[in-house]
C-alpha cells in the first residue's frame, strides 16, 4: 500500500510539473516567436475587452490565462496570410508546432479569425470556413455541453471541408455536407495520418474525426 501511495503521489507530481513546463515553455506575451521563423508568430496577452462575447464571468478560464497568437498561414489561393488564435497559454507552444508543420506543408487554411470577430456566434464563424479556438460556449448540436473551446485548448480547422455531424445527423456547418464524403482528396480536408492530424499526434493532442459523431475539424488536448 506504502509503494501504491508513492507511485500515485509520484503520477500527481509528474502531471503537476508538467503542467506547469508547458506554460512556462510559452514565450512571453509580445515577443515574437522562434520556434518556427516561417510562422512570424507573436504572441500577446488578450485584453478582456478584445474577447468580446466569447468570454463572460465564470468561464472555465479566465482573460489573464488567455493569448494570442498572431501568425502566417497559406491560403486556398497559393499565397500566406496572417491569421491569429486566442487560445489557453499552456496550448501556445503545442499549436506553434502544429501550424508550423501544416505551414511547411503549404497546407491551405480559409481563414483564421478570433472568434470574437463573430460576436462568438460559432455558426456564423463555421459558415465563414473559419479556423477558431477560443471561445466560451455550449457544444454546437448539443447545448447542455459546455465546449473545450470554452477551456481554450481545442482548435476547429476549416469547418466546411471539415464539417461536425451532430447527434440528430445535422451537418455542421450546412455547406460541409458535401464533405462528409472522406474518400477524396480535397484541399483543406483532414485526414488519417496526414500532415495535420500526425503533427497533432506528436503534440499530445486527439482528433474528433474517429467519433462516432465525427467532428472532423475539431482536435483538442483532453480529447474531447
Amino acid at each position: 500500500m506504502r509503494l501504491a501511495s508513492r507511485a500515485a503521489a509520484a503520477v500527481v507530481l509528474l502531471s503537476t510539473a508538467t503542467l506547469a513546463c508547458t506554460a512556462a515553455s510559452a514565450p512571453p506575451p509580445g515577443v515574437r516567436a522562434q520556434a518556427h521563423p516561417a510562422l512570424a508568430a507573436v504572441v500577446e496577452r488578450v485584453p478582456p475587452a478584445a474577447l468580446g462575447a466569447t468570454y463572460r464571468p465564470g468561464c472555465p478560464v479566465g482573460p489573464d490565462r488567455l493569448r494570442l497568437i498572431r501568425m502566417n498561414h497559406w491560403g486556398f489561393d497559393g499565397k500566406v496570410h496572417r491569421g491569429e488564435l486566442v487560445v489557453h497559454e499552456g496550448a501556445v507552444q503545442p499549436l506553434l508546432r502544429v501550424f508550423g508543420k501544416a505551414f511547411d506543408a503549404k497546407f491551405p487554411i480559409r481563414r483564421m479569425r478570433s472568434a470574437a470577430a463573430y460576436g462568438g456566434d460559432d455558426a456564423r464563424s463555421m459558415a465563414h470556413d473559419n479556423t477558431s479556438a477560443f471561445n466560451c460556449r455550449q457544444v454546437t448540436g448539443d447545448p447542455g455541453r459546455l465546449s473545450r473551446h470554452a477551456h481554450g485548448d481545442a482548435v476547429d480547422v476549416n469547418p466546411v471541408e471539415n464539417p461536425y455531424v451532430d447527434r440528430g445527423g445535422t451537418s455542421h456547418p450546412a455547406a460541409g455536407r458535401p464533405h462528409l464524403r472522406r474518400d477524396r482528396a480535397v484541399p483543406g480536408m483532414i485526414r488519417p495520418g496526414d500532415v495535420v492530424t500526425r503533427a497533432f499526434e506528436e503534440v499530445g493532442w486527439h482528433w474528433g474525426g474517429g467519433w462516432s459523431h465525427p467532428d472532423y475539424q475539431h482536435f483538442s488536448a483532453t480529447g474531447e
